[in-house]
């Protein structure tokens, strides 16, 4: 016995050390994020500039609209009613930062991006315009990157447009930053390079100059820059890169203390570059054509065109966080029945070392493998209309049924009921899992721990479904190497597997005591079930488990005896495949929410924005029966007497949507928040911010949110 805990807490001490300071950079921000509206009374049909101010820590900076080598922008998805409008972000100028040959375009420093919002015409004095503004953006340091998101709320009401004080401060201040338009511009090629001139008068020193094109293509980000004054205007030569762009140069020149926007027309062939008049690009704000209506599904999302220029760096920052997330995915609440699995793995194949790195490459396939099935099951039905989300699995009682029955099976082959020495299923016992012992581990791995959505993982699924389909997988396959990587760190690190305890009869006392684990997933999922299909539903599930418990005990007994054990597990079968033709019932699925109440409500759109019309503050929860990380906030925090009392005090309304058998509102409001994933909890001040909260909670933060002020 002494030895299996030695193994157990082993192998948690391992865990923390691969995940060193990771879960606290992802509970913290390093850029803190403002809104601001010039008046908060904005009169029907004009125009209101709207501010997001971003303030980095020391050290850190942030990326403007085209961030060069790397990095990602601020992008904006605005929940608004119907018929609001927003223009796109501009940004003040940026500044190089070369690191090691790796050049971007940043923001140093606290900045500023503005936008245009447009009210529609026809609407009464005093309605309540309620704005989120869901943001994400890359912060960096010298060393390091972590991608961040704010979701900030506000409330303005129709008025006679009379200016807000401090809100006209910021956005004159951030219009003063912004870079000042350039009547006319032209550019040609001459040999290897682009030749920009422009004519117009300009307050700019040659030596301190630089232009930064807002696209990409034109010219490698830190490439050398020649700039001369020729006149009143300058004249910027810089190395072309191959190819043509064929398009109008858009770009911002700046010399750290003035800046222009200039957009430059292509000068008619053999001709010199001669000054065109032309004008500053139109924002969709700035267009007297009517777009659609700003609802919360139509949305600013400057990182999600597929074929944008950021789209690769897109892929990069998902990728590693669906690594990271993975990697964390193995702390969660709802993978810890799983580490028994992996935990006999790992001993079983310690004194091999041939064995232990086939068993954790078979891991690494059978983990990465289900998490991209999922993922292409997921992006086929999402392109075939359908609403679901990551965890539409979970969502269908059968899969809840074919689980439990997996679960219950493997539960009572660990405490020693019988021996299935297949080795794809060999879990514990004498059987070696090998390859396909591995294998099996991992897809079981994967299946039942990849819909919990942990820290880094929403954000990365949430931009897996913007990328095209072959990125998309790629994303959903860094996912499932996460989750393998302490595996195969172990399998393939020799010194490692030196310091594992030795393999001995500690391993059959450990694998029935891991049995226990196994068993209260099976008691969760029955319980799931009979929440999804009533007691009828959870009593037929049970029955299926008693037959083929007893037909795998009929199993092992003909197996020791030598006599053919194949026709034993006939009658489970035979169960399990009526069930799963004719159905389960069709009951109405008990709710994951507390009983309605004052306080207490169904989550819809229609009720939050009453809600948040009215300055009431709104917590909202989105949860699920089979979501044990969300039943561990639950049980941890939310429903807590300090905090249902901190919240009765100050009126919070909570809102619980209840995505136990799917909901698509549930699903297109997560998406429009850019995720796909659960727990997700948002809380809305009276009228003012609103941000999404850390999908792990606790009490003490959750008692602090009403003090926060709007």
């Amino acid at each position: 016995m002494p030895a299996a805990w030695k193994f157990i807490a082993w192998l948690a001490v391992l865990m923390s050390a691969l995940l060193p300071g990771v879960a606290h950079a992802q509970m913290e921000r390093h850029i803190e994020a403002a809104l601001f509206a010039e008046t908060r009374a904005p009169a029907p049909g004009e125009r209101t500039q709207i501010a997001i101010r971003m303030t980095p820590e020391p050290g850190w900076h942030g990326y403007w609209i085209n961030p060069g080598d790397s990095g990602l922008p601020v992008s904006v998805e605005w929940e608004t009613p119907s018929g609001v409008r927003f223009g796109e972000l501009r940004h003040p100028a940026p500044t190089l930062l070369d690191i090691q040959g790796i050049a971007s375009y940043v923001h140093e420093g606290s900045f500023t991006v503005l936008t245009t919002m447009i009210v529609p015409s026809g609407l009464k004095q005093g309605t309540a315009l309620p704005i989120t503004a869901n943001l994400n953006w890359l912060a960096c340091s010298d060393t390091l990157c972590v991608p961040e998101s704010a979701s900030l709320s506000t409330t303005l009401h129709v008025g006679d447009g009379v200016p807000d004080a401090r809100g006209t401060a910021v956005v004159k201040d951030a219009a003063l930053a912004l870079p000042e338009p350039l009547s006319g511009a032209t550019y040609a090629r001459q040999g290897e390079q682009w030749i920009i001139n422009i004519s117009e008068a300009v307050r700019l020193d040659p030596a301190k100059a630089r232009l930064y094109p807002a696209d990409d293509g034109w010219f490698v980000p830190g490439a050398a820059q020649t700039i001369e004054r020729l006149d009143a205007g300058l004249r910027v030569s810089v190395a072309a890169l191959e190819g043509n762009p064929g398009r109008t140069f858009n770009g911002v020149i700046s010399d750290g203390r003035s800046a222009y926007e200039i957009t430059a027309e292509m000068a008619s062939a053999g001709q010199t570059p001669v000054v065109q008049t032309s004008q500053p690009p139109q924002s969709p704000a700035d267009s007297e054509t009517e777009g659609p209506s700003a609802s919360t599904a139509d949305t600013t999302r400057t990182v999600a065109a597929p074929d944008s220029p950021q789209a690769p760096r897109l892929l990069l920052t998902s990728l590693l966080g669906a690594i990271a997330g993975g990697l964390l995915l193995n702390l969660m609440p709802c993978v810890f029945p799983i580490l028994s699995l992996k935990a006999l793995s790992l001993a079983r194949s310690g004194t091999d070392r041939a064995e232990a790195r086939r068993e954790g490459l078979g891991y690494a396939a059978g983990s990465i493998g289900t998490a991209m099935l999922l993922g292409g099951i997921l992006i086929a039905l999402k392109a075939a209309g359908q609403e679901v989300g990551w965890s539409f699995q979970l969502q269908s009682p059968l899969m809840i049924l074919l689980l439990l029955v997996l679960t219950s099976v493997i539960a009572l082959n660990l405490a020693g009921l019988f021996e299935f020495r297949l080795p794809a299923l060999a879990v514990g016992g004498s059987a070696r899992g090998g390859w396909a012992g591995g294998l099996a581990t991992g897809a079981l791995a994967a299946l039942i721990a990849t819909p919990c959505s942990g820290p880094f993982m929403a954000g990365a699924l949430g931009a897996a479904l913007v990328l095209p389909p072959a990125a998309a997988l790629a994303v959903f396959a860094g996912l499932g190497l996460g989750m393998a990587i302490p595996f195969l760190v172990i399998a393939w690190i020799p010194a490692l597997q030196k310091r594992m305890p030795k393999p001995g009869p500690w391993m059959d006392t450990l694998r029935r005591l891991l049995a226990l684990p196994m068993l209260a997933t099976a008691l969760a999922l029955a319980w799931v079930l009979g929440r999804q299909t009533g007691v009828d539903g959870m009593t037929i599930g049970i029955a299926i488990v008693a037959v083929t418990g007893a037909a795998f005990w009929w199993f092992g007994c003909r197996q020791r005896s030598g006599a053919s054990a194949w026709p034993a597990l006939i009658p489970a079968a035979v169960a399990l495949g009526a069930v799963l033709v004719m159905g389960l019932p069709a009951t109405e699925p008990a709710s994951a929410s507390v009983a309605p109440d004052s306080l207490h409500q169904p989550f819809s759109r229609e009720t939050l924005a009453e809600l948040r019309a009215a300055g009431t503050p709104v917590f909202v929860d989105f949860t699920a029966d089979w979501c044990l990380t969300c039943k561990v906030n639950e049980k941890m925090a939310i429903e807590t007497e300090a905090v249902q009392a901190a919240f009765v005090e100050a009126g919070v309304v909570t809102l619980t949507g209840d995505w136990t058998r799917g909901d698509p509102e549930i699903t297109r409001f997560l998406a429009d928040h850019g995720r796909n994933s659960i727990p997700f909890y948002l809380y809305y001040a009276p009228n003012g911010p609103g941000k999404v909260l850390p999908q792990l909670l606790s009490a003490e933060d959750l008692v602090n949110l009403p003090a926060e002020k709007g």
